[in-house]
């Protein structure tokens, strides 16, 4: 006999691990206490995103007592040269990183003002965060009278100082930048927040050092607040750019996506296409479209926090 088989012989069988009644009644215990929470989710959420993606497979239409029939990738096959929506869709980058960039800027030098010893910083603060207590479509509602090339403020300001009036919202030229001025107002508030919660978690201890070795507030900056607040920048402006690319609100009334398309953005041709048009299946094509792009990013964001996460616990 070999010691091989000695060894198997005497090696005893392994152990098959025991669900006791305990541990069974903790499970349920946790599926009863998480199950509520999960319920809306899945019907809200994930049976409405499923079924779009079935949809997306489909010819289903608006009209009444259409039939739906599976056609498999002839939506995505049109959707591939339909110009205006990549159209679109390279407005809608160009509108999510010119707002999420914009307001990264503007809310750090509002974070930066708000962290110093200002007079009136409760004041201060809650004048900061009126547009977050906004719903959009009032702040649509609110810029499009400031835009107004008859009665606005804006152009009656400019009439001031002899320069002429400008279709803010109707010139093609203009259309953009205004609607990206007006989703950079709208979002300070909530980046402000964030890099204020990260500029005072950073210890006061790295300032007065950088300060003794003779730092001034620039070099105090560039050298300990912007290294600290690398990951809430990185977050802030992914997760900024997703929730832009995906905005709806504010240009369906602002511009409802003119003058000639200058404003389309991609759920906004997705949703003219389905309501207007009626095309639900090529719709739901559009909107599979958006749901692999923001995957993408997403993806993009998690690995570049998991990466960081992996050379901080190294």
């Amino acid at each position: 006999m070999t010691t091989l088989e000695k060894t198997k012989k005497s090696s005893p069988p392994p152990r098959v691990r025991q669900i006791g009644p305990r541990a069974r009644a903790q499970r349920r215990e946790a599926i009863a206490l998480v199950g509520p929470a999960l319920l809306p989710i899945i019907i809200f959420s994930v049976i409405p995103l499923l079924s779009g993606v079935a949809l997306g497979f489909t010819d289903a239409t608006l009209a009444r007592n259409a039939e739906i029939n599976f056609i498999g990738l002839g939506n995505f096959i049109d959707l591939a040269g339909n110009r205006r929506f990549w159209e679109s869709f390279g407005i809608g980058i160009v509108w999510a990183g010119s707002v999420a960039l914009l307001t990264l800027v503007s809310a750090m030098g509002l974070a930066l003002l708000l962290n110093s010893n200002l007079r009136l910083k409760g004041l201060t603060r809650v004048l900061a965060l009126i547009p977050w207590a906004m719903p959009p479509v009032v702040i649509a509602i609110v810029w499009r009278m400031i835009y107004n090339p008859n009665s606005g403020p804006l152009n009656g300001t400019l009439s001031w100082f002899g320069i002429p009036g400008v279709n803010w919202l109707g010139d093609f030229s203009t259309a953009l930048p205004a609607v990206i001025v007006v989703g950079v107002w709208a979002g300070i508030p909530q980046t402000t927040v964030l890099l204020l919660a990260g500029m005072q978690s950073i210890a006061p201890e790295q300032h007065e050092a950088a300060a003794v070795d003779g730092a001034g507030a620039v070099r105090r900056f560039w050298h300990v607040t912007l290294p600290a607040l690398r990951p809430v920048i990185i977050a802030v402006t992914a997760l900024d750019f997703i929730w832009q690319f995906n905005s709806f609100g504010l240009i369906y009334v602002l511009t409802e996506g003119g003058p000639g398309g200058r404003t389309m953005i991609p759920p906004l041709f997705t949703y003219l296409e389905a309501f207007r048009n009626r095309e639900i299946g090529y719709a739901s094509a559009m909107g599979n479209v958006l749901v692999v792009a923001i995957l993408v990013i997403l993806s993009l964001y998690l690995i570049n926090q998991f990466r960081q996460n992996k050379a901080v616990s190294k």
